[in-house]
């Protein structure tokens, strides 16, 4: 028996996802509508111009209701964009009791205080915040009520947006007469669509390689260990590659996704690619090598910018279950070679695990983000209906480091 509806909103670089699930007391998701959109006004996953993408989120909707049968008033978020940053920071308190065993009202006031970064609210606002690691006498532990010590510490990584593009997105949906459940960091969701509890405990390096941008999240010994998002995606490869062959953008984008490789293939060194005449341009061919060339340089530098992050938070041995690749961009040939190049790891293509009804129409890595924020919803829902045994813990805590409510 289904126990609420919940619809996912993703405003895309590229496209805009709506998807619409239910939540069955069992705890599965029923995909049951689904809306579809290709994305104008928005660049590098943030709204630029609000009347062009209000335009593209409408039909979408539209789209969710009539293929669901559903009549959609509130939803939940998913946002993206390079300007949304993760910021580590650490609570410490003493334990109060006189016999220094930790209880829930410590676990709540750490919390409380590794939840208090310095962040100008008119400036920033924050997405998430999620444990990472408690330390009772500076050793390492799970549920820290009833360990002995004299301190209690935690570890947590708080993601923040820039305020004036969350509320750009809010103030879209409301036109429409939407009222927005929550937001949430889309390469977060991408992680809980594709993930198991296995590659979390295992460690593993989650990429969704989107549009306009790239966002990653990594988990090491079961535990959110790393985020981020870069302003750059598939966009830019399709503009690298109009730059370097002089051809109109709509020409690069097709060259890209019919000829386009991530990398160099020696084969292809004596292949060309004709290209028609098009309005200001005249008929032409492209070496094949140089096309792998130009597109192998930039996903080098996108892959190579998540490695130098993972290496700062000091986890790249941790990432034991290899990386995964989601969004349109795991579709490009080569992708695996390449990641499996620079982070010398296993690499597989992510796509949503563990939906019911029609998961047929979201099996594909573009699909993660939306599907994801599915579960997401879906985990507050059930969180707001079954009490935590920790008060201070947030559902994010518990979704994000997968430990069971």
């Amino acid at each position: 028996m289904a126990v609420s509806p919940v619809v996912a909103v993703e405003i895309g670089t590229s496209k805009v996802v709506v998807l619409v699930g239910e939540l069955r007391e069992d705890g599965h998701i029923v995909v049951v509508g689904k809306g579809e959109q290709p994305s104008t006004g928005v660049r590098k996953g943030e709204v630029t111009d609000v009347d062009h993408a209000e335009t593209c989120v409408h039909a979408a909707l539209g789209a969710a209701e009539e293929n669901g049968q559903v009549t959609i008033h509130q939803v939940h978020l998913a946002l993206s964009g390079g300007h949304i940053e993760a910021t580590p920071n650490r609570g410490v308190i003493p334990v109060h009791s006189a016999d220094h065993v930790v209880t829930e009202d410590d676990v709540e006031e750490v919390t409380e205080l590794a939840r208090a970064v310095n962040l100008s609210p008119d400036e920033r606002k924050v997405l998430h915040s999620i444990g990472q690691l408690f330390h009772v006498d500076g050793e390492r532990v799970g549920n820290p009520v009833g360990f002995e010590g004299a301190q209690l510490a935690l570890d947590m990584l708080i993601l923040h947006a820039k305020t004036s593009h969350v509320r750009t997105s809010v103030r879209l949906l409301r036109k429409l007469q939407q009222d927005v459940a929550d937001i949430a960091f889309s390469g977060l969701c991408s992680a809980l669509a594709v993930v198991t509890p296995e590659q979390k405990e295992g460690g593993v390096l989650v990429i969704d390689l989107g549009g306009g941008t790239t966002t990653y999240v990594a988990y090491a010994a079961g535990t959110f260990a790393a985020a981020g998002a870069l302003g750059l995606g598939g966009d830019h490869v399709t503009n690298d590659i109009a730059l370097a062959f002089n051809i109109p953008r709509s020409q690069a984008e097709r060259l890209k996704k019919e000829a386009g490789g991530a990398m160099p293939d020696e084969s292809a060194r004596n292949t060309r690619v004709n290209l028609p005449p098009e309005v200001g341009y005249p008929g032409r061919t492209v070496s094949m090598a140089a096309l792998h060339t130009v597109i192998h340089l930039r996903l080098g530098e996108i892959f190579n910018l998540i490695l130098r992050d993972i290496e700062r938070h000091g986890i790249q041995h941790q990432i034991g279950a290899g990386v995964i690749l989601t969004g349109g961009g795991a579709h490009m040939k080569g992708i695996l070679d390449l990641a499996a190049r620079t982070f010398r790891v296993p690499c597989a293509i992510g796509v949503p695990i563990g939906f019911i009804g029609r998961p047929q129409s979201i099996e594909y890595p573009e699909y993660s983000t939306a599907a994801g924020l599915l579960r997401y919803a879906a985990r507050a829902a059930a969180g707001q209906r079954r009490p935590s045994p920790l008060k201070g813990l947030t559902d994010m805590f518990k979704s994000a480091v997968g430990r069971r409510p």
